[in-house]
């Protein structure tokens, strides 16, 4: 209005188109300004302006503001034209506190800059006819804001207030739900059913919370008998839980918090962020995270959590309203029929929940923020694709490819690349779950209606037992769209590389639970060092192979994969009397069956993993034996290691021959101290310290051959602060610069993005033959030289 300029503002799918008229030098400053003045959480990507012939100026300068048609969203696993939800803003908050403001204690709460928004979307672009308030009709006072310019809820989709806005209600058992009262105002009822569900929780009973993304079950933190009923009814015996608080005061004396970590909880995403716990670990909060060296505590998402752990006064667990397995409940009637056994009560809410949300979960690496899980907050932002010096296409290329990359089964995360822009579906869960399914599949067709058109490429993983491999097959088959596969650990690597804009050549460590790989011999990888140039990639080395013995059972059985260890090793290492915490796992029986098994190679396939080492180190320890959940046992060894020392000396992790990282050294050495009576926090840490200096002394000597100075952390393994933090320090001391994922996760729920950047922006992926001697690679401190496994890789779309 200061410019005196006229037209329409029209918020269309993708982008939002301004047309104005005016005076040329107003119409300059209005672009000159509008980069420095527009309002968080907004961001503006770069400008397309286009001079037109001068008209008539209107009279009265006036901006009418329109949305586009909608264009419906379904399942809208990605949708480019849509904002993240946003936890309150300060403003608002302000007023939620104020007993003399008209929205004093409402529950939903919001304005330009905050509120829900993904979460609530039923179409493209964002209005809100397009979402889940359409039915909420504006009263007098919220219609005036909305109108009004000069307000800070101007053109604010998403507002309301307790005489026009959704309403919540409390069911208790197998009461009816109790609403409101009819009329207005309704502050008063709000207030107290909030109040009777933390006298619910106060007593230990277990309440379901209508969330932003899905519901939640809450209990009592600091109620060890409450927590312990929650584990036993949702089946979850031993995953961590998270933390909702009111404030970071009430967790700064169980937990570290620095200035980082703050910024990180403090950010409008409301994440969950991993605190590291102040020793001992177990002494406060036993029974939520159970052996974990970390806690995860988030702020309110939302006003009604705000409302509610500031009522309660205390640390409440909130975990996802589900039974472990099964995906997140996001309307009232599902959750009371699905969640009954669960939960004690439910309070709900009239907004209806358009897609099922979790929560996003980082922890913060040296000074910055990495994502575990990318989901509420975060989703459905988009990511930049950087070019490759050498490898520009064109600005017209680049607008008409489009990708849909699948990602992995476990995490599942897909993606969808159009131009210089990536969007990451937000964290689905594991394939493996029916319903999982079924959202990608669904979600994945939309896209590829939406987006498709007769040039969409799609991209999966190259396991072909995988579901999203399977289903990406499935639909190049009916459709006419081109299909590639990307190796595994490639993937993972190039997402890193992506995510920093990383040129060749660079070293990529891909330590995870397993990955289908194009070793024959041992085709299960995980423990894999790649050589990344302008020419293609090769593997240099890799964690020596061992058996696991049930195959698959040995992915939830630490003592299996200990036992494929220790028979590998030799009937000396598997009768030495350090091993018997693994030993002792097994029926005589049971053992001598899985020693036949494994000696015959019958259903017990060789594995290069990290992951599953760190599993079998576990059990030698006595720390698990048969998961849970996943990744319990690296969990375990994390929490042991961190009760000692650093310096606590290292086991020895040497690569005498054929390419392959030697655990036996390192087995040895632990079963000497089992034997010994070494704390087991000791010998946690010396396993950590040992990966650690392994990685750096084979990361300095590759690097001194092939010229990389640049050093990439991928896979779930390095979702372990400890391997991940010491890796980077050792990484630096020898003179080179690592890299790992951060604003996508480093785990399975980053693949689809390396599988784009493979396809869509990356190096050539060819086979390579011109290995590396025997006497190219020597580890320093070693006595001999240690050739490379000569395993070229296979070619992407083979």
């Amino acid at each position: 209005m200061a410019l005196e300029l006229a037209g329409e503002v029209e918020n269309v799918r993708g982008s939002v188109r301004i047309d104005l008229e005016g005076e040329r030098d107003r119409l300059e400053s209005f672009l000159e300004r509008l980069p420095r003045e527009i309002p968080p959480p907004a961001q503006l990507e770069p400008l397309e302006p286009c001079w037109l012939p001068p008209t008539a100026i209107t009279p009265a300068a006036t901006v009418r503001i329109a949305a586009g048609a909608a264009t419906p969203l379904g399942i809208g696993l990605v949708a480019p034209s849509l904002a993240a939800d946003r936890a309150p803003c300060a403003a608002c908050l302000a007023e939620l506190s104020d007993p003399a403001d008209r929205r004093f204690g409402y529950a939903f709460i919001s304005c330009c800059s905050c509120g829900p928004r993904f979460s609530i979307a039923t179409a493209e672009p964002f209005a809100r006819a397009h979402t889940s308030l359409a039915s909420f009709v504006l009263c007098p006072s919220c219609q005036h804001e909305f109108n009004d310019p000069h307000n800070r809820r101007f053109h604010a989709e998403t507002i309301g207030c307790p005489a026009c806005g959704p309403r919540l209600s409390l069911r208790i058992g197998t009461q009816a739900a109790q609403p409101p009262t009819s009329g207005s105002p309704r502050r008063e009822d709000s207030a107290t059913l909030i109040q009777r569900a933390c006298e619910l929780l106060g007593d230990g009973r277990i309440v379901a919370l209508q969330g932003i993304g899905g519901f939640q079950l809450l209990v009592d933190a600091g109620n060890a008998a409450a927590v312990a009923r929650l584990r036993r009814r949702k089946q979850r015996p031993a995953k961590p839980f998270a933390l909702l608080v009111g404030d970071p005061a009430w967790i700064s004396a169980h937990c570290l918090l620095d200035a980082d970590e703050l910024e990180a909880l403090q950010h409008p995403a409301a994440p969950i962020v991993l605190l590291r716990r102040r020793a001992p670990v177990a002494e406060y909060f036993p029974a939520v995270a159970p052996g974990s060296p970390a806690l995860g505590v988030m702020l309110p998402a939302s006003p009604l959590h705000h409302l509610l752990i500031h009522a309660f006064g205390r640390p409440l667990v909130a975990t996802s309203g589900n039974r472990s397995g099964e995906t997140l409940c996001t309307d009232p009637d599902e959750a009371i029929e699905r969640l009954a056994g669960i939960a004690d009560a439910w309070l709900c809410h009239d907004r209806p929940i358009a897609r099922p949300l979790d929560d996003s979960l980082l922890q913060v690496i040296d000074g910055r923020p990495a994502l575990i899980r990318r989901a509420r907050g975060m989703a459905p932002e988009a990511l930049p694709l950087p070019t490759v010096p050498g490898a520009e296409a064109t600005t017209s290329e680049l607008a008409q490819q489009v990708v849909v990359a699948l990602g992995g089964d476990l995490k599942s995360a897909p993606a969808l690349a159009i131009g210089s822009r990536v969007w990451l579906a937000p964290h689905l869960g594991d394939l493996a779950e029916g319903s999982c399914q079924q959202r990608l599949a669904e979600g994945v067709a939309e896209l590829l209606e939406h987006h498709g058109g007769d040039g969409a490429l799609l991209v999966s993983d190259a396991h072909p037992g995988y579901l999203s491999h399977q289903l990406s097959h499935q639909l190049a088959a009916t459709q006419p769209f081109e299909h590639r596969e990307v190796p595994h650990h490639l993937a993972h690597a190039l997402a890193v590389m992506a995510e920093h804009r990383l040129a060749a050549p660079v070293l990529a460590f891909c330590f995870d639970g397993l990955g289908y790989g194009s070793d024959p011999v041992a085709p299960l990888w995980g423990g894999e060092l790649l050589q990344i140039d302008s020419d293609g990639w090769r593997r240099l080395a890799s964690l020596r192979p061992f058996p696991l013995p049930g195959a698959g059972r040995a992915m939830a059985e630490p003592r299996r994969a200990a036992l494929g260890l220790l028979a590998a090793a030799g009937s000396a290492v598997l009768q030495h009397p350090g091993a018997r915490h693994t030993l002792a796992a097994f029926s005589q029986d049971e053992r001598h069956l899985l020693l036949q098994a494994i000696a015959s190679r019958c259903n017990s396939p060789l594995s290069s993993s990290v992951g599953r080492l760190f599993d079998a180190v576990a059990s030698l320890l006595g720390l698990a034996q048969v998961l849970s959940h996943e990744g319990q046992g690296g969990l375990l060894l994390e929490g042991a290691a961190a009760q000692a020392p650093a310096d606590s000396g290292a086991y020895p992790l040497p690569l005498p021959a054929m390419g392959r990282l030697d655990w036996q050294p390192l087995i040895e050495a632990l079963l000497a101290d089992q034997n010994a009576g070494v704390p087991t926090a000791v010998c946690a840490a010396r396993f950590h310290n040992g990966l650690s200096q392994a990685i750096q002394a084979l990361a300095v000597s590759a690097a001194r051959h092939t010229g990389a100075a640049r050093v990439v952390l991928a896979g779930g393994c390095f979702q372990n602060r400890i391997l991940l933090e010491r890796s980077i320090r050792a990484l630096r001391a020898g003179g080179l610069t690592p890299f790992w994922g951060e604003r996508v996760p480093g785990n399975d729920g980053g693949l689809a993005l390396g599988q784009v950047w493979a396809v869509r922006r990356s190096l050539p992926i060819n086979q390579r033959e011109d290995l590396p001697s025997q006497s190219q690679l020597h580890v320093p401190g070693r006595s001999r030289s240690h050739p490379l496994d000569h395993e070229p890789a296979t070619a992407i779309g083979a």
